[in-house]
């Protein structure tokens, strides 16, 4: 890979984003990063280009997508979004129009922040909306699609989730009984579930993967 490489962003306000963002911008490996943002980001970079818009009508800006390598770090509760239906919005219908609008672009590449247990078959409808995203996702057949599934992510939010961070202190004290097959589970780092998309880009490997937390985690501690 050489330092040509294009990136497109989407939630970059979030945990994971924030990070990913930066990442991005300190990569040789990128020449451009895009972010598409509702408001303006706090941060400024030679490479960096934020496109405020309106992802409602995200048609609109098609032609800003024109990027290689697609991040997606966007995602919410229910709990913020208000509704299931606008829940769906933000973590289904945002997502997966920006793969088709930036494929169409020359997009060969994404990178989707998915949630541990996403299954379009899931009765959970948090679950199920992600595996959902996921699957619509996959169809479209970019070069490299990977999914990455973290448990409970760590790291300085901007608003406060109460469930996450009941979930993290539980799993925190339950993690040396995480093993095996529960390794999944532990908590992991936002800037380090970042740094594993950075490191999948780079790799440019073809093909579908899904990473969950104990798999990014080494990724990231053997790169």
């Amino acid at each position: 890979m050489n330092n040509t490489r294009t990136a497109l962003i989407i939630g970059a306000t979030g945990l994971v984003g924030g990070h990913l963002v930066q990442q991005l911008c300190a990569s040789e490996q990128y020449s451009r990063v895009t972010a598409l943002v509702r408001r303006k980001l706090d941060v400024s970079h030679p490479k960096l280009q934020q496109e405020i818009i309106d992802f409602n009508h995200l048609e609109a800006v098609e032609s800003r997508m024109n990027a290689q390598d697609v991040f997606c770090a966007l995602g919410t509760t229910i709990r913020v979004a208000g509704s299931q239906e606008a829940f769906r919005k933000v973590d289904f219908e945002y997502p997966v129009r920006v793969a088709e609008l930036a494929q169409k672009q020359g997009a060969e590449q994404y990178f989707l922040v998915s949630a541990i247990g996403a299954d379009a078959r899931s009765a959970v409808f948090y679950s199920r909306v992600k595996g959902e995203a996921e699957d619509a996702i996959a169809a479209l057949n970019y070069r490299t699609f990977v999914s990455f599934r973290p448990s409970f992510l760590a790291g300085n939010r901007a608003e406060s989730r109460l469930g996450e961070e009941l979930g993290i202190a539980g799993a925190r004290l339950l993690e040396f009984a995480l093993v095996g097959p529960f390794k999944k589970y532990r908590v992991i780092q936002a800037e380090t579930v970042a740094r594993g998309m950075l490191l999948e880009a780079v790799r440019n490997q073809v093909g579908k993967r899904v990473l969950e937390s104990d798999v990014i985690q080494e990724l990231v501690e053997g790169a």
